[in-house]
């Protein structure tokens, strides 16, 4: 038996020494762990004749070079000379032409006496520091054959560094500037939902130190509701601390306020790391989340009907108003056809309804259980939710359609007037507040009667949003009744589609109104609740006297209270613990929050007479008691159990040139 397994083995031997040898896994050779080249090449030099790679500053290079590519014709058919060719525009211009010239000096490294100069890795290194954030932004991995230890070497060892030259021409290029300060460059052009995704996470990882994107929930199509977060400690609240966040795009063919907002977080992350002070201190003291869209879907209707009217025959003059076809409702809804400004919870009429009660409270109102078992956006749970999970101090939702800023309440005091003012207990405040925007807007306060918003011009640009037309389950008043948060509501005009040629102006009338409305949180009064031993008492109430409308703590026992100039009078209490008040004096000329702290000492709970006079189901955290909405935020799940990883964009690039797909590219490999 062993002789016959003797005579198999040398039969099997005897043919293999006849076959080709190929030891190598093809992936491991790519690698450039081994190699197939069994007959040993002797390293040549030859011309270089790359066309990606002739701007080199030399002209020889060797092969097979460091990959194991054996000739031109080899290397460029590789997916390493692939990924070189796309990757100024998979990257969105971004390292661009570093990443290029780096794979550059790898692919085709330069020769001389037939020996090969390795690139520097002291090079490798930083770029890889400075452009590893632009490949994490669309989910791409650190490419191999840039691995700084592998194919580089030291400068003792000798070495070729291929950016020199780039950086010499740059440093000229500097040099002939006129001496002004660094500035921000933003390209003012549309952007599609997987750019702007794309954009929002190649932003938060260039200023990672500051910044971080997150999902609040998927859309009805199930696109990402995506969230840009600014902050010197992104990720979590800071004690006394505001929040603040800004929100565009709910109506889908309202698109301006969606690019501002992605403009503002490009400035935001630029302008922080060039050092401008104001930019750092309000990032520093703040922290701001944007919703550059809330109905992405919405949006890709408007924008593709936009896109279509392009490709018709159109006159000229059409031509140039192209962007106004698009009409005043179509993408407005979202793809359930449900207006999201309209699907709040009707908080307005319960406070109406119980506002002369003097027991009644009239802050963090629930959502009645009945609101349930009507049609809920999944785009407005997903916001409901967020908006309640955060201690927001103020909000802007931006929108489109005429120019002004409207505030709380939307929803009219009587039923029959649509058009009635229906103030807030706040409504001083929330005037202010919109006051600060409309007047660090370029036009929107000026009283100019000819512009767009003209019939605004007696009010300077602000209306109370009852007094303007009237409707129920807005978003600026579910946040005022359920929640902290005041909000107002930004009208940026009379086009909701403008033309991109607008987009730059529109930068300019609104950046600094945009500044100054976030820096505006610091108004007011601010401060902890905390008891005698010093820990924060979360959920107690800070009310303001003549204001019918109370705060209440975060986690911590911080609170926010946005307040005029003047004298107040306020007062803390908790369920268990002592009432205390406090008189404060708000002198005009403050330029940021005062605090005032307050220690509650522990007394017997006595009865609250408002549990026996008004007895409810509804709580304030009683919040989707049914769970119709937990499907949108489940994990897809194949059918081994297994969460699905859907391939990056990006893929078809590759997956269809006809080359063995890099799966060194996933980053879940």
């Amino acid at each position: 038996m062993h002789s016959g397994l003797l005579l198999l083995f040398l039969s099997l031997w005897r043919s293999c020494w006849c076959a080709p040898q190929q030891t190598c896994h093809p992936g491991d050779e790519h690698l450039g762990r081994c190699s197939n080249n069994v007959l040993g090449d002797k390293p040549t030099c030859t011309d270089l004749n790359l066309g990606y790679c002739n701007d080199m500053e030399y002209s020889r290079t060797i092969f097979p070079n460091i990959l194991g590519h054996r000739s031109r014709l080899d290397a460029e058919s590789g997916t390493e000379y692939l990924l070189l060719s796309v990757s100024h525009g998979l990257l969105n211009g971004e390292c661009s032409p570093e990443i290029r010239l780096l794979g550059c000096s790898v692919l085709a490294s330069p020769c001389q006496d037939d020996k090969m100069i390795k690139p520097c890795r002291s090079t490798c290194d930083t770029l890889r520091r400075d452009c590893a954030h632009a490949f994490e932004a669309i989910d791409m991995a650190w490419p191999y054959f840039l691995d700084c230890d592998r194919f580089f070497a030291s400068n003792e060892e000798g070495c070729f560094d291929p950016l020199a030259r780039l950086r010499a021409r740059q440093e000229v290029e500097r040099s002939g500037l006129s001496p002004e300060e660094p500035s921000t460059i933003i390209q003012f052009t549309y952007t599609a939902n997987a750019q702007m995704y794309s954009l929002l996470k190649r932003t938060a990882a260039k200023c990672s130190q500051i910044s971080h994107v997150y999902s609040i929930g998927r859309s009805t199509e199930g696109r990402d509701l995506l969230v840009i977060e600014f902050s010197n400690n992104p990720g979590r609240h800071e004690l006394l601390e505001p929040e603040v966040k800004l929100v565009a795009n709910m109506h889908g063919n309202e698109v301006l306020g969606r690019q501002l907002l992605l403009y503002l977080a490009q400035y935001l992350c630029s302008e922080y790391i060039l050092g401008n002070q104001r930019i750092q201190t309000l990032i520093n003291t703040t922290r701001i989340h944007i919703l550059a869209s809330m109905n992405p879907d919405g949006y890709e209707l408007a924008a593709s009907e936009v896109e279509d009217n392009r490709d018709t025959e159109l006159t000229s003059q059409e031509v140039n108003i192209g962007h106004l076809l698009n009409g005043w409702t179509n993408g407005r809804n979202n793809a359930q056809n449900i207006d999201l400004n309209r699907n709040f919870p009707d908080l307005t009429s319960i406070f109406y309804r119980n506002r002369r009660s003097r027991h009644y409270r009239i802050d963090h109102i629930a959502i009645p259980d009945a609101y349930w078992f009507g049609k809920v956006a999944p785009e407005t749970y997903a916001v409901m939710k967020w908006t309640r999970s955060l201690p927001f101090v103020q909000s802007a939702s931006l929108h489109g359609g005429d120019l002004v800023v409207s505030y709380p309440f939307d929803f009219s005091k009587h039923p029959q007037e649509e058009r009635m003012l229906s103030p807030t207990p706040d409504e001083q405040v929330l005037k202010q507040l919109a006051r600060t925007y409309a007047d660090a807007h370029a036009t929107m306060s000026n009283n100019d009667t000819d512009r767009c918003g003209a019939s605004f011009y007696r009010t300077r640009g602000i209306t109370n949003g009852a007094l303007w037309y009237s409707f129920a389950g807005g978003m600026s008043d579910f946040n005022y009744l359920h929640t902290n948060c005041v909000e107002i509501t930004v009208e940026l005009g009379c086009d909701k589609f403008p033309s991109e040629a607008e987009l730059y102006p529109e930068w300019k009338r609104n950046k600094e109104a945009l500044l100054t409305y976030m820096e505006s949180v610091h108004r007011g009064l601010k401060g902890v609740v905390q008891d005698v031993d010093g820990n924060g008492l979360k959920g107690a109430t800070v009310s303001v006297r003549g204001i019918r409308k109370d705060v209440t703590t975060a986690e911590d026992g911080d609170y926010w209270r946005l307040l005029n100039p003047g004298t107040h009078i306020l007062t803390a209490t908790a369920k268990g613990y002592s009432r205390v008040s406090k008189r404060v004096y708000l002198p005009n000329n403050m330029n940021k929050a005062g605090r005032v702290d307050f220690v509650l000492e522990k007394v017997p709970i006595k009865p609250d007479i408002d549990d026996h006079l008004f007895p409810t189901v509804d709580t304030w955290e009683r919040f989707d008691p049914y769970n119709q909405f937990e499907r949108y935020s489940e994990p897809d799940i194949s059918e081994g159990g297994i969460e699905r990883h859907e391939k990056p964009w990006w893929w078809n690039y590759f997956s269809q040139s006809g080359i063995s797909p890099p799966h060194w590219l996933l980053r879940s490999v």
